[in-house]
C-alpha cells in the first residue's frame, strides 16, 4: 500500500516509527520548512524530517505552504492509497482528495469533544480525567470527518499536559498503525460525530495565561498543569513575571493572590483554598523547585500576586 505521511513536531515521531516497524514505511514524508529553533536560532529540521532522515527515507517534501498548486501537484503525482497525518497543518481538498482510500488525521482528543489546536492543554485545564485520541477521515471543515476509531486514557489529579502528551503520542502510534491496517482490509466502518456535543480547543495565546487566583484552587491548579510546561501559566510579583509548571492542592485562606507560606513551597491563595505552587521560573531563569527558588527569590507571606504588571 502507497502510504504518505504527513507530520511536523515530536508528537508526530512515535507514528511514523511505528508505521515503518509494522511494514507500512510511506512512500514519501511532509513535514514543515526547516526553522531557525533553540537558543542560539540555528536552522533544523522538524522532529519528523530528522525521523525520516535516520529511517533513509525519500522523498520529504517541505513545502513553505500546502495551499500551493505545485504542492498538490507534488502529492497527487506520488499517488498516494492512503495520507497519514499527525500534528500537521491544515489540508486544502485538492491536497488529500488525490489518496485513492482516503486520508485520515489523529487528533489528541476523544472527539467530537475539544475540536481544535489545543485539545491536550484544554482537556487538562478543565480538569477531565478521561482524555485518548480519535482517527477520522479528513473534511474540509476541520475535526469534523468521520471517525475510524477511538483510544481512552486516564488523565491523573496532578498530571501536566506535558505528561498526557508524551504519554498520548504513544497511544496515537497504536492508533495510527491499526487505522492503516482497517483501511487496507477495507472494515474501517467509519461514523459520523455528533455535532450537538461537540466542544472547542482553541489554539492558547500567551495573554490567555495570567493565573486566574480568583478563582477556587482546583480551577487554578488545573488552570497550571494544563499550560505546563508550554505555553506556561504566569503570574506577576511585584512587577516580575513567574512562570508556574507545577502545583498541588493545599489547605489555607487568604485574598486571591496573597502568599500564606514560604517555607517548604510557594503557598498562594485562591477564592476558596490554596494551591502550593512547587516548580517555579522567574523571568530570565532556569525553572526550579520551589524550595530552590525561594532559597534565592525575595518573597514573604503577606505579597500578592497578580495577572497583571
Amino acid at each position: 500500500m502507497r502510504l504518505l505521511f504527513m507530520g511536523t513536531p515530536e508528537f508526530a515521531v512515535p507514528s511514523l516509527n511505528r508505521l515503518i516497524e509494522s511494514g507500512y514505511p510511506p512512500i514519501a514524508v511532509v513535514t514543515g520548512p526547516d526553522r531557525p529553533r533553540g537558543r542560539g536560532q540555528q536552522l533544523s529540521p522538524t522532529a519528523v524530517k530528522t525521523a525520516a532522515q535516520q529511517h533513509g527515507l525519500t522523498p520529504i517534501l517541505q513545502p513553505e505552504s500546502v495551499k500551493s498548486d505545485a504542492f498538490a501537484a507534488d502529492v497527487a503525482a506520488l499517488e498516494p492509497d492512503v495520507i497519514v497525518v499527525v500534528a500537521f497543518k491544515i489540508l486544502p481538498p485538492a491536497v488529500y482528495r488525490v489518496a485513492r482510500l482516503g486520508a485520515f488525521n489523529l487528533h489528541g482528543s476523544l472527539l467530537p469533544r475539544y475540536r481544535g489546536a489545543a485539545p491536550i492543554n484544554r482537556a487538562v485545564m478543565d480538569g477531565a480525567e478521561e482524555t485518548g485520541v480519535t482517527t477520522f477521515f479528513l473534511e474540509p471543515r476541520v475535526d469534523t470527518g468521520q471517525v475510524i476509531l477511538k483510544k481512552r486514557m486516564p488523565i491523573g489529579p496532578n498530571e501536566t499536559a506535558g505528561e498526557v502528551h508524551d504519554r498520548m503520542m504513544h497511544l496515537g502510534a497504536d492508533a495510527v498503525v491499526e487505522t492503516v491496517q482497517r483501511i487496507e482490509a477495507g472494515t474501517a466502518d467509519p461514523q459520523p460525530q455528533d455535532d450537538a456535543k461537540a466542544t472547542p480547543a482553541p489554539k492558547i495565546h500567551r495573554e490567555d495565561c495570567g493565573i486566574p487566583w480568583d478563582g477556587p484552587a482546583e480551577e487554578v491548579h488545573n488552570f497550571i498543569r494544563g499550560l505546563s510546561p508550554y505555553p506556561g501559566a504566569w503570574t506577576y510579583h511585584d512587577g516580575t513575571q513567574l512562570k508556574i509548571y507545577r502545583s498541588m492542592l493545599h489547605t489555607g485562606s487568604g485574598a486571591p493572590g496573597e502568599v500564606l507560606a514560604t517555607d517548604e513551597a510557594l503557598i498562594v491563595a485562591c477564592s476558596s483554598g490554596a494551591v502550593a505552587c512547587t516548580e517555579v521560573q522567574q523571568q530570565g531563569k532556569r525553572r526550579m523547585n520551589a524550595q530552590d527558588f525561594l532559597n534565592g527569590y525575595q518573597i514573604a507571606p503577606g505579597d500578592r500576586l497578580t495577572s497583571t504588571v
